[in-house]
């Protein structure tokens, strides 16, 4: 699509709208967190192996000496839901780190695991990228997250905090998933309030439950 094609119709730091006028009076709506030289529609195929995530969505085990493994996820208010979500920790990747992919995608993930959960990254714990670049509603809108793997290995159960929420972010604690929990989520799609879950959420549970039943 060329740019002469576009019209941005909504402009904020966080949320944009654009018209995307893929031919002569059809015209398709797409929100986006991108300028418009950045956006997905106007890029060559060949820059999706460079693409930036525009956030990243972390899958949080911890591993504490003698015990089973848990999946950490927090309730966070998602406000266009009306509720309090059982979700993954996860934030935005700042533009000015799109210069290099992977170690942006590493640090925004290990930023929003601090800021959600108190919890900070140490020499022993292990930080990858499950997958770079994952599209959340490509037929609303061009948002996509990178999936990271965070493996939290200690002596003792960290201490948990909330409390470097930011912003429009509402937490009310952080849940820790054992394995057969996580599959009575993926059975049921709903968490114990009866609320349905992100997809992200579910991402999260079938890797937890997936790499462990094969030990990865």
């Amino acid at each position: 699509m060329k740019k002469e094609q576009i019209k941005k119709l909504y402009d904020s730091k966080f949320m944009k709208m654009y018209d995307l006028q893929y031919k002569e009076g059809a015209h398709y709506y797409c929100a986006s967190r991108r300028d418009e030289e950045h956006l997905q529609a106007v890029l060559p195929k060949e820059s999706y192996d460079t693409l930036p995530p525009d956030g990243v969505s972390c899958v949080v085990v911890l591993r504490v000496k003698g015990e089973e493994p848990k999946l950490l996820l927090n309730w966070e208010y998602r406000y266009p839901a009306g509720q309090y979500l059982l979700s993954v920790p996860a934030g935005l990747v700042e533009p000015e780190a799109w210069g290099s992919t992977e170690e942006a995608v590493k640090n925004t993930a290990i930023r929003e695991l601090k800021e959600e959960t108190g919890i900070t990254v140490g020499d022993n714990d292990e930080v990858s990228i499950i997958n770079p670049f994952v599209f959340s509603s490509p037929g609303m809108t061009d948002e996509a997250n990178a999936l990271v793997y965070l493996s939290i290995n200690r002596e003792t159960m960290p201490e948990i905090s909330q409390s470097g929420a930011e912003g429009s972010e509402k937490f009310k604690g952080c849940r820790l998933v054992s394995l057969s929990e996580a599959r009575s989520y993926l059975v049921n799609g709903k968490d114990e309030h009866g609320v349905y879950y992100p997809v992200y959420t579910w991402a999260a549970l079938m890797f937890f439950v997936t790499s462990e039943f094969l030990n990865l």
